[in-house]
Parts: structure tokens; C-alpha cells; sequence
């Protein structure tokens, strides 16, 4: 019973490490947004140059990542009270992300050092194999129908209508097109899927052992 237990809790802590980590990655690499810029012609659409666009994210980024900058404050665009109302829900997810990485991290070293002591470090196989098969259904789900799904992730994560931004008073709306948050989807996905394949061959690697 002990040992399901620890079995469970375990595969709990691998799961949300690697959703977690994988997510703090995504928000944090910058080039994915660099490139975006100029693939979906963004300065061209804001009549700005790529480096004030790209000034003004890393405020933003500054902002959502570090819980001692309290304020919103981007020098080329304006935010209404509702749009830096959104923006503090989604710092709190955030930071929330960066909680959950630490604690499920902590977890997940604790468990693999239990596997290795019970040389059971084989007993991950079936889980990143499995695993493995979620991340490219999902971003071909992306692909087909990314719109309902980006709607649908508002209302789970969000209990109001503050990130329905209005590009008159909230324009950096405008910087963040919805194609990005796509590409953003599928980065994470592709970074969950490496690590479950990482891990596949690592501990099967370990049961031919």
C-alpha cells in the first residue's frame, strides 16, 4: 500500500515537473516572440520598429515574472484598468507555474531516487511512452480548431472578461496576436514531447540494464 502510494504521488510530481517546466520555458523564450515579429508582420500592423516592440515585451515579461515588480507600466502602450487587471491574473499564473516547477521538481527527484534505490527506474517506461502519444494530438488539435480552443482556456483559467482587449485602449493587444499564442501552444507541447521522449530512453535504457 505504501509503496502505491509513493508510485502515485511520484508519476503526480513527474507529470506537473515536466507540464511545468516545459511551460516556464515557453513563456520565457524570447525568440519564439523575435521571430513572430517579423513572420507575422507585426511592427509593420503597429507602424513601430522591431526594437520598441520588442522593448516594451520584455517590461511585460519583467512584470509577469518577478513577484517585487508591482507595477505595469510599458512606455509605448497604454493599458486600461482592465487590461492591467488582466495582466496581474496572469502574473499570478505565472508565479503559480514557478511554485508548482519547484514542488513538483523537489518531488520528482525525490521519486527517481527511490527508483534507483529499488532499481525500479524501468517502471517510467509505460509513462513516457504513453505520455508521449498526448503532445502530438494535441497540437494537431491546434491546428484544427485553435480558436475554440483559446477561448476555452480564458474560461477555465479566467472567471471574467478582462483579457477580451480593446485595441483602442489596450494596445498592446495589437503586439499579441492570437497566432502567436498558437505558436506558444505548440512550443510547450513540442518541449513536453522531448522530454517525455528523453525520458522514455533514459529509463528504457535503464530496464535493459
Amino acid at each position: 500500500m505504501k509503496s502505491t502510494v509513493i508510485y502515485l504521488l511520484g508519476f503526480f510530481c513527474l507529470f506537473f515537473f515536466i507540464l511545468s517546466v516545459s511551460i516556464a520555458i515557453t513563456i520565457n523564450f524570447t525568440p519564439l516572440y523575435t521571430f513572430d515579429i517579423t513572420y507575422l508582420n507585426i511592427a509593420d500592423e503597429l507602424g513601430m520598429t522591431k526594437e520598441v516592440i520588442l522593448k516594451n515585451y520584455g517590461v511585460l515579461i519583467n512584470y509577469l515574472n518577478f513577484p517585487w515588480i508591482t507595477e505595469l507600466k510599458m512606455s509605448d502602450f497604454p493599458s486600461s484598468e482592465k487590461g492591467l487587471f488582466h495582466f496581474f491574473e496572469v502574473k499570478k499564473l505565472f508565479l503559480l507555474d514557478y511554485v508548482t516547477l519547484v514542488i513538483s521538481g523537489i518531488g520528482s527527484i525525490l521519486f527517481l531516487n527511490y527508483l534507483k534505490i529499488k532499481k525500479g527506474m524501468w517502471k517510467l517506461v509505460r509513462f513516457f511512452q504513453w505520455g508521449s502519444i498526448i503532445p502530438p494530438l494535441l497540437i494537431v488539435t491546434l491546428f484544427i480548431n485553435f480558436d475554440t480552443l483559446f477561448v476555452l482556456f480564458h474560461k477555465i483559467f479566467f472567471n471574467n472578461d478582462a483579457w477580451l482587449f480593446n485595441p483602442s485602449t489596450d494596445p498592446i493587444i495589437l503586439a499579441l496576436p492570437e497566432a502567436f499564442f498558437m505558436h506558444s501552444f505548440i512550443l510547450a507541447f513540442g518541449v513536453i514531447e522531448f522530454l517525455l521522449i528523453i525520458g522514455y530512453f533514459i529509463s528504457k535504457k535503464q530496464r535493459v540494464k
